[in-house]
C-alpha cells in the first residue's frame, strides 16, 4: 500500500493524497485508507471525486472484495471506458456481466459497487497486475488533471 501511495504521490506536484485517521476530523470508516486527487493548491476539492483510492476494510454495502483478510487492501481506479472495456471485455454499464471473484487477489476487475461508473478495483496487486495498476493511475491521474486544467465556460 505504501508503494502504491508513493508511486502516486511522485506522478507530478499537484497529487494531493488524503489519508485520514483518528483525530483528523474524519468518519472512522475511513481512517487507514488513501483517496487520491489532483489539486495543485493543495486543498480538499469538495466537487469532484478521487481519481482513485485504497481501502482497507469492507465499506457497508461493499463486503464481496472481502477486506476484513489479514493484510488485504484494494486499489479502485476511475478510468475511461477504453480502459474498462480492455481490461474486462465489458463496457461499464455491463459490468455485472463480468464472471471475476472481486476477492481474488492481483486480479483486475470491475469495482463491486462503482463498476458500472467505470471503476476497475485490484485486490492486493502483484506480479500480474503491478504495472497494470501502474499504468491505470497514470491515467486517471492524467485525466483528472486534464478536467482541472480545462479553462471554465464564461
Amino acid at each position: 500500500m505504501d508503494e502504491i501511495i508513493a508511486y502516486v504521490s511522485g506522478l507530478d506536484r499537484g497529487v494531493l493524497v488524503l489519508r485520514p485517521r483518528e483525530g483528523d476530523g474524519t468518519p472512522e470508516l475511513a481512517w487507514g485508507d488513501a483517496f487520491f486527487y489532483h489539486s495543485p493548491d493543495g486543498s480538499v476539492p469538495t466537487t469532484i471525486q478521487p481519481f482513485a483510492t485504497i481501502v482497507t476494510k469492507n465499506y457497508p454495502d461493499d463486503e464481496s472484495s472481502r477486506l476484513d483478510r489479514p493484510d488485504t487492501f484494494r486499489v479502485n481506479v476511475h478510468v475511461p471506458k477504453e480502459d474498462f472495456i480492455r481490461l474486462t471485455g465489458y463496457a461499464p454499464r455491463d459490468a455485472g456481466q463480468v464472471r471475476a471473484d472481486p476477492s481474488e487477489p492481483d486480479t483486475v476487475v470491475p469495482h463491486p459497487v462503482y463498476g458500472t461508473m467505470s471503476w476497475l478495483s485490484i485486490v492486493n496487486p502483484g506480479a500480474r497486475t503491478g504495472e497494470t495498476v501502474r499504468e491505470l493511475l497514470r491515467t486517471a491521474h492524467g485525466v483528472a488533471r486534464s478536467r482541472y486544467e480545462r479553462p471554465s465556460a464564461e
